[in-house]
């Protein structure tokens, strides 16, 4: 037996309808009202272009232009300071070493050296009468030493006289004691002028050898002197193009002043600079292709400087191997630098849609091709001509590559043919 259900509200009854009607048309006020949050814009396809997504393998490198210079350059500085009187090469001529490139004049050091001539000169000279001098003195102990051996040999003879006839009491005790008295005598000047002999043959020989080397002394300041004057001529320290030269006929040039370089030119280097977008990236050893008459060569990074300005930074490459013909410093070379291996992914052609998104997001085309809806995407790596996709977009899918700048924040374009 059914139970009848009785209404507890009976107003339900009556106005239930009319509820039921405002319930759905306040649902689509709703929905209308957060649909009309969404923004859309209108485009023609008149300057707009457009990259399909594709699966392949991309290829980890970036287009770079590189300056050749060359790997060694030394410096040309003034040894000593002067005014330049004479050029006798210009910039861009090829040295060798030793060449004179200039020549500088400067009075006080031709007067430093015609002093020293004559302190030379005058010091030989002192040595040479010092010399004389002595060996004067040393012949004349000489003479006093044969005299003095004269003497006492007579003394000897005396005494021997005196003592034979003193013994026979034919000379008195006085005349044997005077006689022995000389003896003693002669023999003691002997010993004084051979002890003097010599003392001064040591003190001569010591003499002289420091005097010796004092002339020695004053001889390589002499050299070193005249070797100054020779460092007026500046000269090439190693063969190659002179590659500046900033000095000119009249300037005052200091002592170690740089006045130019000389390049190397059997060794070069590429230097170029860099996006700092891949500075993580490029390290000294990678490899890359440099492009130079229809050839290729290789290269590799030998040196990545740290400092970053205006967005890039420079990092030198060296040529490995065959090294291209007339290769000249100042030219440029178009490279390409590898920064990874080859690997499949999703790629979407460049475009200028990267200033405007920074590769967060892209407007993907709808199938029919009348419409872009904005989507987020993730790119990862990057070449001359493609990006990589890491998330977003799957092989076959559409977007527009050019300029985003025009549509401002809308989330649909509308695209048209007119």
């Amino acid at each position: 037996m059914d139970t009848e259900i009785k209404i507890k509200y009976p107003f339900l009854r009556k106005y239930g309808w009319i509820i039921l009607l405002a319930l759905i048309a306040t649902g689509i006020i709703i929905r209308a009202l957060v649909s009309n949050n969404s923004t859309t814009y209108r485009a023609t396809t008149a300057g707009m272009l457009f990259g399909d997504a594709t699966e392949g393998e991309f290829n980890d490198y970036v287009h770079l232009n590189g300056k050749v210079e060359t790997g060694i350059i030394v410096q040309v500085s003034a040894l000593e300071s002067g005014v330049v009187e004479t050029k006798w090469v210009e910039e861009g001529a090829m040295v060798n070493a030793g060449d004179i490139i200039l020549t500088l004049h400067n009075p006080g050091l031709r007067q430093q050296i015609l002093d020293s001539e004559s302190q030379l000169a005058e010091k030989q000279n002192m040595l040479r009468d010092t010399e004389i001098a002595m060996e004067k003195e040393r012949l004349q102990i000489k003479q006093d030493l044969l005299s003095a051996r004269t003497e006492l040999n007579r003394k000897q003879r005396l005494w021997e006289q005196q003592n034979t006839l003193y013994k026979e009491n034919l000379t008195s005790r006085e005349e044997f004691l005077k006689a022995d008295e000389d003896l003693q005598l002669a023999r003691a000047s002997l010993s004084l002028l051979e002890d003097r002999l010599r003392q001064d043959s040591l003190y001569r020989s010591v003499q002289v050898a420091m005097m010796r080397e004092s002339l020695h002394n004053m001889q390589e300041n002499f050299v070193l002197v005249r070797q100054r004057a020779d460092n007026l001529n500046i000269r090439a320290s190693h063969s190659g193009q002179l590659g500046s030269l900033s000095a000119e006929l009249g300037q005052n040039i200091a002592a170690g002043q740089q006045v130019g370089q000389i390049n190397i030119l059997d060794n070069y280097k590429i230097t170029v600079s860099i996006d700092e977008h891949y500075i993580d990236r490029v390290i000294p050893g990678i490899h890359g292709k440099v492009s130079r008459q229809n050839r290729q060569f290789d290269v590799a990074v030998k040196k990545v400087y740290p400092e970053v300005s205006d967005g890039k930074f420079k990092a030198d490459l060296v040529i490995e191997g065959t090294i291209p013909e007339n290769i000249r410093v100042g030219q440029s070379y178009p490279i390409n630098l590898q920064l990874g291996e080859p690997a499949r992914a999703i790629m979407v052609p460049r475009g200028s849609f990267y200033q405007t998104t920074g590769g967060k997001w892209a407007y993907v085309v709808a199938p029919d091709g009348k419409s872009a809806t904005r989507r987020d995407i993730k790119i990862g790596r990057q070449n001359p001509q493609f990006y990589e996709v890491t998330e977003g977009l799957q092989p076959g899918e559409r977007i527009i590559t050019s300029s985003y700048s025009a549509f401002g924040d809308a989330d649909k374009i509308i695209i048209s043919n007119d």
